[in-house]
C-alpha cells in the first residue's frame, strides 16, 4: 500500500473509447479534478451490405473501435453491439465484426447460422449473402452459414484475404493467386490466372486488383458489373449488380447497374464500398461518410395531371384524369406495369398493385403470389397490402384474397363504408363511424379505439383514424414516433411503414415519425391528397400534379455526425473518465465523470480497501448514467503500491486506458 507520505488527495483521469485525454495533475486535499477530451468521433472504415429485397445497410468503424450502423434494420443487422472492433463487414441481412481480441461477432438475420461465428482468433472476417467467412491467424479460411452450393466449404491451405459473396466466396492465396468456391452459375468461380493483391466477391460476380493496379472482374455481367474501366486503382469493392473502385488519385469510379453506379461524388476518398440494393458509400480523407445510388426512381413522379395517387412499398401509382394508370419506382416484380384501359381507383401494395375498373371489376398486377386473382364481381373500392388485397363490395361487405399467414384475409362480416389494408392487417370503417381491424396484431395495430371516425389508414404495424372532429388518433407500433400525431384539425391521414402524414384543412401537409436527419420534408403549398409508403411519400397538389419525397433510403441515410465529422459529439454515449482521490484514512475513492459535463456518478461500492491483495481485480457496483447501466470500474493493487484502473462496459470486455495508474 502507499506510504503515509503519499497519502494526499489526487486525481487520475483515464482515457476510454475515442477519448484522448491529458493526464490530470495532482490536486489539493479533497479536490476532484478533470482532464479535457481532445478528439471527436469519426469513421476510419466502412462496409455496405443489403440486398434488392431487404434493401441496404452500412456500417462504419470509428476511431474509438466502436461500430455505428444505419439503414435497413428489419432483422437487427444495424444493431451493432457495444465494445471495440478492428474490422467490420456488412452482408446481405447480417453484419460481422472482428473484435480487438481476434474473436468474430455477428448480428442480424440468422436463419442459416450465418451469425454463429466459430470461437477462436481470426485476423479478418467477411459477411456474404447468407453465409460468412473468417481468416484464421494461421491463414486458414473458415466459413459458416448457408451452404447451398458449397460456399462454406473453403479449400485447405493458407490465404492472406477472404471475401464472401452471395452463394460463393473467394480467397487470396499468399502466392497472389485467387481461388473461389461455391456457386458457379454465373461463372463467378472462373478466376483469371496470374497475381492479384486484393479480391472482392459480389452477388454473382467477383473482382480482383492486379499487382500493377488494374482491376479485372469475372462472373455475371447482366448490368455491366464486370466491365472494369482501364487504369490504376488502389481498392476494389464488388456489390450486387455494380462495382466500385478507388483510383490511386483518391477518386471513386463505379460501373454496372445504373442505380448503383450513379455518379459517384467528386473529390478524394480513402475507401469505397459497393453494397446491395445498388447503393455505394465512400469514406473521405476527412473521415466524412458519403453514400449514393438506388432510389429506384420512386420519388420521380411523372409530369402531368392526376386525380389520385397511391404509394406502396418501393413504388407508386397515379390515376390520370383520363382514367389510365401510370406507375413508377421499383419494378422488380412488374408492379409498375399497369394494364391499359380505364380505371376509377388505384392502390399500390408491397410488390403488387390493384386497380378498380369503371365496370367495378378489380384487376391486379405485379408479384403473382401477392396479387393472386381478384374475385369476380363488382366492387366500389380496393386496397393492396404486402401480399394480399381487399375490396369493398357494392353491398358494403369486405372481401379479401391472397396470402393469409396472419389472418389478414379474414375480413369481418357486416357493412363498411371504407377499407384500408396495411402490411399484414386490415381495417374497415363501419357505417356507424366505428373502426374495426383484423389480422396481424403483434403491436396492437388492430386494437382500434372506440368512438366515431370519418377515415382510417392501416400502416405496417400501426393504424391511424381521422376523428369526426378532424383530430388524428393512431395506435400500435411507435418505435419512431409514427403514432404521435400532432394536435389540430386534419382532413386526411396516411399511415406508412415508420412515417405518417396528415393533410391539414388548409391543404398543408404535416408528417411525423422516422425522418433521416430531418431531410424527409413534405412539399409546401396546398394539396388535395397525401399517400405514405414504406420508404417514400407522394402528394397530389391543388393543381393536380404529383410530387414525391424520400423518407427512408437505406445506406444513403448516413447519420449527420458521420456526414459532417465536425458535428460529431466528442464521445460515445456514456463515455467519461474515472476520477479518483485519496482519503485521510488511506482508502482511495473513485467515481465516474461524464465527458462534456454532468453530475459525477459515485457508485455505492467505490472505495478501494487498504488491505487489497496484489494483482486481484476488484470492481465497483454498476455505473448508471441517465438511468442506463453503462458498466463498472475495475481496480487492482500493483506490486509497486500503485492502483491500476480499468473499465468494463455492460456485456463487454475490460478496457485498459493508456493513463490508468494512481497515484500519478
Amino acid at each position: 500500500m502507499p506510504t503515509a507520505t503519499t497519502r494526499r488527495t489526487a486525481l487520475v483521469s483515464l482515457a476510454l473509447g475515442a477519448l484522448l485525454l491529458a493526464l490530470a495533475t495532482l490536486g489539493a486535499a479533497g479536490d476532484w479534478q478533470r482532464a479535457e477530451a481532445q478528439d471527436g468521433r469519426r469513421a476510419v472504415a466502412i462496409s455496405v451490405g443489403g440486398s434488392h429485397f431487404g434493401r441496404s445497410h452500412a456500417c462504419a468503424l470509428l476511431n474509438s473501435g466502436a461500430v455505428e450502423c444505419w439503414g435497413s434494420n428489419y432483422v437487427g443487422q444495424a444493431d451493432a453491439p457495444a465494445g471495440r472492433f478492428n474490422a467490420i463487414s456488412a452482408g446481405g441481412w447480417h453484419t460481422c465484426g472482428l473484435r480487438k481480441t481476434g474473436a468474430v461477432e455477428c448480428w442480424g438475420y440468422n436463419r442459416y447460422g450465418q451469425t454463429d461465428a466459430p470461437t477462436g482468433r481470426f485476423s479478418a472476417v467477411s459477411a456474404g449473402g447468407v453465409h460468412s467467412c473468417g481468416l484464421r491467424e494461421t491463414g486458414a479460411v473458415e466459413c459458416w452459414g448457408a451452404n447451398y452450393a458449397g460456399e462454406t466449404d473453403a479449400p485447405p491451405g493458407r490465404f492472406s484475404a477472404v471475401s464472401a459473396g452471395l452463394w460463393h466466396a473467394c480467397g487470396l492465396r499468399e502466392t497472389g493467386a485467387v481461388e473461389c468456391w461455391g456457386d458457379n452459375g454465373s461463372s463467378q468461380m472462373e478466376v483469371p490466372t496470374g497475381r492479384f493483391s486484393a479480391v472482392s466477391a459480389g452477388w454473382l460476380h467477383s473482382c480482383g486488383l492486379r499487382d500493377f493496379g488494374a482491376v479485372e472482374c469475372w462472373g455475371g455481367n447482366n448490368d455491366g458489373q464486370t466491365d472494369a474501366p482501364a487504369g490504376q486503382f488502389s481498392a476494389i469493392s464488388a456489390g450486387q449488380f455494380h462495382t466500385c473502385a478507388l483510383r490511386e488519385t483518391g477518386a471513386v469510379e463505379c460501373w454496372g447497374n445504373d442505380d448503383g453506379r450513379a455518379d459517384a461524388p467528386s473529390g478524394q476518398f480513402s475507401a469505397v464500398g459497393a453494397g446491395g440494393g445498388a447503393q455505394s458509400c465512400g469514406l473521405r480523407e476527412t473521415g466524412a461518410v458519403e453514400c449514393w445510388g438506388n432510389d429506384d426512381g420512386r420519388a420521380d413522379a411523372p409530369s402531368g395531371q392526376f386525380s389520385a395517387v397511391s404509394v406502396g412499398r418501393w413504388h407508386s401509382c397515379g390515376l390520370r384524369g383520363t382514367g389510365t394508370i401510370e406507375c413508377w419506382g421499383d419494378n422488380y416484380y412488374g408492379q409498375t406495369d399497369a394494364p391499359a384501359g380505364q380505371f376509377s381507383a388505384v392502390s399500390a401494395g408491397g410488390v403488387h398493385s390493384c386497380g378498380l375498373r369503371e365496370t367495378g371489376a378489380i384487376e391486379c398486377w405485379g408479384d403473382k403470389d401477392s396479387r393472386a386473382d381478384a374475385p369476380a364481381g363488382q366492387f366500389s373500392a380496393v386496397s393492396a397490402g404486402k401480399n394480399h388485397s381487399c375490396g369493398l363490395r357494392e353491398t358494403s361487405a369486405i372481401e379479401c384474397w391472397g396470402n393469409n399467414s396472419s389472418g389478414q384475409t379474414d375480413a369481418l362480416a357486416g357493412r363498411f363504408s371504407a377499407i384500408s389494408v396495411g402490411w399484414l392487417h386490415g381495417c374497415g370503417l363501419r357505417e356507424t363511424g366505428a373502426i374495426e381491424c383484423w389480422g396481424w396484431n403483434a403491436h396492437g395495430q388492430t386494437d382500434a379505439p372506440a368512438g366515431r371516425f370519418s377515415a382510417v389508414s392501416a400502416g405496417y404495424g400501426y393504424s391511424c383514424g381521422l376523428r369526426e372532429t378532424g383530430a388524428i388518433e393512431c395506435w400500435g407500433w411507435n418505435e419512431h414516433g409514427q403514432t404521435d400525431a400532432p394536435a389540430g384539425r386534419f382532413s386526411a391521414v396516411s399511415a406508412g411503414w415508420i412515417h405518417t402524414c396528415g393533410l391539414r384543412e388548409t391543404g398543408a401537409i404535416e408528417c411525423w415519425g422516422y425522418s433521416f436527419g430531418g431531410q424527409a420534408q413534405p412539399p409546401s403549398g396546398e394539396h388535395r391528397a397525401v399517400s405514405v409508403g414504406a420508404s417514400h411519400a407522394c402528394a397530389l397538389s391543388d393543381s393536380e400534379t404529383v410530387s414525391c419525397w424520400i423518407i427512408y433510403n437505406g445506406a444513403a441515410d448516413v447519420p449527420t455526425w458521420l456526414r459532417e465529422p465536425s458535428a460529431a459529439p466528442a464521445t460515445e454515449p456514456g463515455s467519461g473518465r474515472i476520477v479518483a482521490r485519496r482519503l485521510a484514512d488511506g482508502r482511495t475513492e473513485f467515481g465516474w465523470q461524464p465527458v462534456g459535463g454532468g453530475e459525477r456518478v459515485l457508485p455505492q461500492q467505490r472505495y478501494f480497501p487498504t488491505d487489497a491483495t496484489v494483482g486481484r481485480w476488484l470492481r465497483s457496483s454498476p455505473i448508471e448514467v441517465a438511468g442506463v447501466e453503462i458498466g463498472r470500474i475495475n481496480a487492482r493493487l500493483l506490486a509497486d503500491d500503485r492502483i491500476e484502473f480499468a473499465f468494463t462496459a455492460m456485456g463487454g470486455e475490460r478496457i485498459l486506458p493508456q493513463s490508468r495508474y494512481f497515484p500519478v
